[in-house]
């Protein structure tokens, strides 16, 4: 049920829930979603294979949640033939190729050789990693953004271990940590932040960015904070043929002792484990040992964001947070990390010191904004950055003079597709005007690319429209209210 700006604050009581018996403490106003929430969502039983890969994970997944210590030193047995089939049906079909050149069609067309090959190759140590090619892609600036392509081999085998893994670091990672993990999104940290923002005393933000946190991961320190968990050494070594396998970049190869595999399936998992142990049990222990306030925290991989009550916790945790980092080798970016004020009362006292409205900040693609609802209360706004949305509307650009001349249904039903994506991520509340724009200016390019097609143009605005409306979704609230979801999928 959607609800206007109008709602009341006491429609969430912030009571600190229960944690579950075992499972590791979460948010005060985000319980951490545990098995059944994580992992215990139907599957789809095709075959008795599948039954046989969910059940022998499912031992695994209840060891890691009753025993916190436990090393597992057997797990390479669960790398089955059904486990790199299902990794292997789970790729992308029309994925690049890496330094192999084998495809995914190439890979089918003799499957079940391959993967017994495959099989008894990483069972007897005989598995090579294969160097990822590197390529660039643009990015907004005229700057180029590194991509790594894994060969498909490494990215059968990777998936495989990627399900055993996640099996114990589920039952072990905290509530407030989202990014690339099972059942948890990008909305699901926003709402977290916004119903923490909303129902908790915070009164300052610190918005902190890592320094080129994937390439500066330490693998020395990774594969040591693996071993708390993963004791079958046959695991371990493929984990580190991985990182050493290196980057082929036009011909040249080379090999770094830090970073994870750029584009690899299995590098936001290793850098989620690296962060639980320098950052999420780090920071749960301050904010218990060291806080006089309030503090929370949502994590969406390097993404990170911490509330607080009081000005000097935030200041001394910031300064306990680089000395942190820096013992085991990341920075903080310091023109990006910034403490500002903000929440319920920002505005209020800011007006009283002649400073002006509260600042804003960035997550996951949004601006989050102290504004007011249209009764005078407080109403945290998510508006779509502006950067992002220009960068799109290039991309768009540079797609319709691809296809310029092709028919208007066929560039009716791609853009449908492009706005109705970009809806379905953007179209949370507050954000209705952002959603009007943009859909406005892919109209205004759309009858760019519409009148250079001929020079006898009679592309008015109202026959536009009239085609806009055919093809194009209009822009509507799409998310439910961050608080209303959180509610439904933690319920208290």
């Amino acid at each position: 049920m959607m609800h206007g700006p109008e709602k009341s604050d006491s429609a969430i009581v912030a009571m600190k829930p229960v944690n579950k018996a075992g499972q590791p403490a979460a948010e005060r106003v985000e319980p951490r979603a545990g098995t059944k929430g994580n992992t215990g969502q139907p599957r789809t039983r095709r075959t008795q294979s599948r039954d046989s890969v969910s059940q022998g994970l499912d031992r695994v997944r209840q060891a890691a949640r009753q025993r916190k210590k436990e090393r597992f030193t057997t797990l390479l047995h669960h790398v089955t033939i059904d486990a790199l089939r299902e990794s292997f049906l789970a790729l992308k079909r029309r994925a690049a190729s890496g330094v192999d050149g084998v495809t995914w069609g190439d890979y089918e067309a003799d499957l079940e050789g391959n993967l017994q090959d495959l099989h008894a190759r990483v069972h007897r140590g005989a598995y090579r990693a294969l160097p990822v090619r590197r390529r660039f892609i643009p990015k907004p600036g005229g700057q180029q953004r590194p991509l790594g392509i894994t060969a498909l081999e490494d990215k059968i085998v990777q998936r495989a271990v990627v399900r055993v893994f996640n099996a114990i670091y589920e039952e072990d990672f905290l509530g407030f940590s989202y990014g690339f993990r099972p059942a948890r999104s990008q909305h699901d940290a926003m709402d977290a932040l916004a119903t923490a923002i909303k129902t908790t005393p915070v009164n300052w933000i610190l918005d902190a960015d890592i320094r080129s946190y994937f390439d500066r991961i330490d693998q020395t320190w990774l594969v040591r904070m693996l071993e708390h968990r993963i004791g079958d050494e046959r695991v371990l070594r493929l984990v580190r043929k991985w990182l050493r396998a290196g980057v082929l970049d036009e011909g040249v190869w080379s090999v770094s002792e830090t970073g994870t595999p750029q584009g690899a399936v299995i590098s936001p998992l290793l850098a989620n484990v690296f962060l639980h142990y320098v950052f999420d049990l780090w920071a749960q222990q301050w904010r218990r040992r060291e806080a006089t306030g309030t503090i929370i925290f949502v994590r969406y991989a390097d993404d990170v964001v911490a509330g607080f009550e009081h000005e000097a916790d935030a200041r001394r945790f910031w300064q306990a947070m680089r000395e942190r980092f820096a013992r085991f080798g990341l920075e903080l970016h310091e023109d990006k990390t910034r403490l500002l004020e903000f929440g319920r009362h920002a505005a209020e006292r800011r007006r009283q010191q002649g400073l002006g409205k509260p600042q804003t900040f960035t997550f996951l693609g949004f601006t989050f904004i102290s504004g007011k609802s249209r009764r005078g209360a407080f109403l945290l706004k998510r508006k779509t950055r502006s950067d992002r949305m220009r960068a799109r509307l290039r991309e768009i650009k540079e797609q319709l003079c691809r296809r310029m001349h092709d028919p208007i249904p066929e560039q009716g039903r791609w853009l449908k597709a492009v706005v109705a994506g970009y809806f379905a991520y953007h179209a949370v509340p507050t954000n209705s005007r952002a959603l009007g724009a943009f859909r406005f200016h892919v109209v205004d390019l759309w009858r760019w690319s519409l009148r250079r097609r001929s020079q006898k143009d009679h592309m008015t605005w109202d026959r536009m429209n009239r085609i806009a409306a055919a093809w194009l979704p209009p822009p509507r609230i799409l998310h439910p209210w961050p608080e209303d979801r959180f509610a439904v999928k933690h319920p208290r």
